[in-house]
């Protein structure tokens, strides 16, 4: 019998831990079809199955739990391989961060580069969307969430806590006026928010919080655009300081109302003591701590 191939282990631990040929696919950059071949081949070569087809994707036979378990622990000693050679040569491979969008876009970018040009062969992925990625099924190194999870093989601390409040632009508030309180928002303002049925976390829900029944006219799933509705004139909405602060034409209304939200630096178990998941994690941790004016003004 022919030894197993490394590459298609890879791929098995992929869809094992995806729990979808596509989803694993799209991790492992390789087509489909590809990657369907490899799993089909390995298979014939143990002569098992090692999946079973389900509605949802893909679910591990009693044969392919035994091997996930063995596969597992060949994928440790590979990432401790590269451990030892990465402590001589430096940081290398890839590191997936998978954070908030607004976090990641308006508050990372500005100290990714040092990170960069400080380890040159690390590839870095920021993935900064609407959703996350999950550490506990291996399809990010370190996330940035909202939250922090409540079951999983991860490790998970706060990394910072960050205000938000209601803000206009300067042309609006001087067309339809400066409300003094968040219950004049009901008279004849246009309010800007998320679309309730498609929020990702329920962390999101800002508008009640600074007056009950408040509904947006104006709603998108997406963070950076509701920012840019409000910096435009359109409405009036809730925004994280750190994104506000990119605008000077954007004014606090109603400066005496806030709500603070946490951002949890999240890993795996198995991967949190990695050089690169280290270095990650040092990273963030320290733009927050220098950023933190940004997260948290108006503290006196």
């Amino acid at each position: 019998m022919q030894d197993i191939n490394w590459n298609d282990l890879r791929v098995f631990l992929a869809v094992a831990t995806a729990g979808q040929i596509g989803r694993a696919a799209a991790a492992l950059k390789v087509d489909p079809t590809t990657l369907g071949r490899r799993l089909r081949r390995l298979e014939q070569h143990l002569e098992v199955t090692l999946f079973e087809r389900t509605r949802d994707g893909q679910s591990l036979t009693e044969a392919g739990e035994a091997l996930l378990s063995k596969a597992e622990a060949m994928a440790e000693a590979a990432r401790g391989i590269d451990e030892t050679l990465s402590s001589k040569s430096g940081l290398s491979g890839s590191l997936r961060l998978s954070v908030a969008e607004g976090f990641g876009s308006q508050f990372l970018t500005p100290h990714l580069a040092a990170f960069a040009n400080a380890h040159p062969n690390l590839v870095i992925e920021l993935i900064a969307n609407s959703g996350f990625l999950s550490p506990s099924r291996r399809e990010a190194d370190i996330a940035v969430m909202l939250s922090r999870p409540k079951a999983g093989p991860i490790l998970s601390r706060k990394l910072s806590d960050y205000r938000l409040m209601l803000f206009a632009s300067k042309e609006y508030l001087s067309r339809k006026g400066t409300p003094e309180k968040p219950s004049d928002l009901e008279q004849g303002h246009t309010l800007i928010s998320y679309v309730p049925e498609l929020l990702y976390a329920p962390e999101l829900n800002y508008l009640d919080e600074f007056h009950a029944g408040l509904k947006a006219q104006l709603r998108s799933s997406s963070i950076n655009a509701q920012y840019r509705l409000i910096a435009e004139g359109a409405g009036i909405g809730v925004l994280p300081c750190f994104i506000a602060g990119q605008s000077d034409d954007l004014k606090v209304v109603c400066p005496s109302q806030s709500i603070l939200r946490s951002f949890w630096l999240i890993t795996h178990q198995d991967t949190q003591s990695l050089a690169k998941v280290r270095a990650g994690k040092d990273w963030l941790t320290s733009s927050v701590r220098n950023g933190r004016n940004h997260l948290l003004p108006f503290l006196n």
